[in-house]
């Protein structure tokens, strides 16, 4: 089997792309493909490593050889699906290899809203407790995450690891119904009524048709305004403009946002203007789309991109994402 890796840089430094060679003997890795660079790197190849690159139809139909993509994400948007499907190539996501950075990077921010802990060490660092009246510096709230109520949408592999840990902190955990369904299935609630019940809501959710814009000014106004938005899905659930109003407003309490609509946000998001101008209003996290990054979660999506190879090549369906519903 004749493969290439597209963009090898996106996994990080310091990984070990031993397992992946162990299966494939013939990998030519490149740490970034350009998109007019890609057909020719993919044309006399059998199978395609991507994190991130686009896959579309045009460039399907240009790799006669190709019969296997997998890809180092659970997400599939970058690759048309119907064309691989049409075409016969295999393609295959990796799942369950990031929940414990996920999880664990869920309730770092969390508790850095409920707590103001960055808020705290400013006033410590301005010199505000130095100058303190008694021992103690209240400058700032601080909420118990066993009093309050985490709302999960989206109840995979990652919602499930979330909601666990939210029980394990003491929190009344609620997971949505899907939303715009007509029933509700027993054990969850409407995703209306998880809005307004909601102290903290985290999204887990996949970017499809139906979720894009899944929350907007509708939606944060049913939200309670002490509540908190959590974003470490994909950018397109959220109307960034929408958020960044409702922050200003005092619409919601604050959020924290892992994931923006464009990746690098090369024109800009109202979200890093609100960065600049963060005084009054709610408070904002945005990171750089590293929930899932810790060193353990990168290795383990080499070793699971080298285990969906290896089914392919045993005639195995492993986390195979092109096969029909």
């Amino acid at each position: 089997m004749r493969a290439v890796f597209l963009d090898y840089a996106t996994m990080g430094e310091g990984l070990d792309l031993g397992p992946l060679e162990a299966v494939v003997s013939d990998l030519e890795v490149h740490d970034a493909t350009a998109f007019d660079e890609t057909a020719a790197r993919i044309a006399d190849r059998e199978m395609v490593f991507t994190n991130k690159n686009l896959l579309d139809a045009a460039l399907l139909d240009a790799a006669p050889a190709l019969r296997f993509i997998g890809l180092t994400a659970t997400g599939t948007d970058n690759v048309d699906l119907a064309t691989a499907r049409k075409r016969g190539i295999a393609v295959a996501n990796i799942r369950a290899y990031c929940t414990a950075s996920l999880v664990e990077h869920v309730f770092g921010v969390l508790l850095m809203l409920t707590h103001s802990l960055d808020r705290f060490n400013a006033s410590v660092t301005a010199g505000e407790w130095q100058h303190a009246r008694g021992p103690f510096l209240l400058a700032h709230p601080v909420r118990e995450l066993s009093a309050m109520t985490l709302g999960i949408v989206g109840y995979g592999e990652l919602g499930r690891g979330v909601a666990e840990t939210g029980r394990a902190f003491g929190m009344e955990v609620l997971i949505s119904a899907r939303p715009g369904a007509d029933d509700v299935p027993h054990g969850r609630v409407a995703f209306e009524e998880l809005l307004e019940r909601a102290d903290a809501v985290s999204l887990h959710c996949p970017l499809t048709p139906a979720t894009r814009g899944l929350i907007g000014r509708e939606q944060f106004r049913r939200m309670r305004t002490s509540a908190y938005l959590i974003n470490t899905a994909r950018g397109g659930l959220v109307d960034s403009s929408a958020l960044a109003d409702a922050l200003k407003s005092g619409d919601i309490a604050g959020a924290a946002v892992d994931v923006l609509p464009v990746e690098p946000p090369v024109g800009g998001d109202p979200l890093l203007d609100y960065l600049c101008n963060n005084l009054g209003g709610g408070k904002l996290i945005v990171t750089p789309h590293v929930a899932w990054a810790s060193i353990e979660a990168r290795q383990n999506a080499i070793v699971e991109l080298a285990r969906n190879a290896a089914a392919f090549i045993a005639g195995e369906e492993r986390n195979r994402v092109d096969l029909d519903p």
